[in-house]
């Protein structure tokens, strides 16, 4: 049976090797890692998913923020979802939904800055059909990096739909 428990209550360690695993070893390169540079994950939103004592499932959500390109724009508080990583050996099981929707509930009871804004970068047809993700409004954003347009999703009463920025929110940042 698969419980999901806090992320800060697994190893640190086995969260990475599960991380390889399902996104490679060389996964430090991704865009998506530059905009939780200098960050920590969000522990009320951030879950891991164990099966006995096995670690077959994490989510981890992060904060960061919209830099609007226009003079004096005021910035948005954003959370980035994900990664969300499962086992090879689990995937396809729901592990990765069970993950998805346990991070949106606690967004969902949350009044944290960012929990009105949430973005991922990911598969739009899956975040779209099972959880009401969209690229409707994110075509004018730039990242610290490349990103497949079309994969930048986003969801919430206070996403940005201009132009500008998102960055790491550090709290010098928001």
């Amino acid at each position: 049976m698969i419980d999901l428990v806090p992320i800060g209550d697994v190893d640190p360690d086995a969260v990475e090797q599960l991380l390889d695993r399902a996104f490679g070893i060389d996964r430090h390169r991704r865009t998506a890692y530059a905009l939780r540079e200098g960050t920590i994950a969000l522990p009320w939103m951030s879950f891991a998913a164990v099966d006995g004592n096995a670690l077959v499932g994490t989510i981890q959500c992060w904060p960061v923020c919209f830099v609007p390109d226009v003079p004096d724009g005021e910035r948005t508080a954003m959370t980035l979802m994900g990664p969300v990583a499962v086992t090879p050996e689990r995937q396809q099981d729901g592990v990765g939904r069970r993950l998805m929707n346990a991070a949106l509930d606690a967004n969902k009871a949350s009044l944290e800055p960012g929990s009105a804004a949430l973005m991922l970068i990911g598969d739009p047809e899956y975040y779209a059909r099972f959880f009401g993700f969209s690229a409707e409004r994110t075509a004018a954003w730039r990242l610290p990096g490349p990103v497949e347009r079309h994969r930048l999703l986003a969801r919430g009463l206070s996403v940005p739909d201009v132009s500008g920025t998102i960055m790491p929110r550090v709290s010098s940042n928001a």
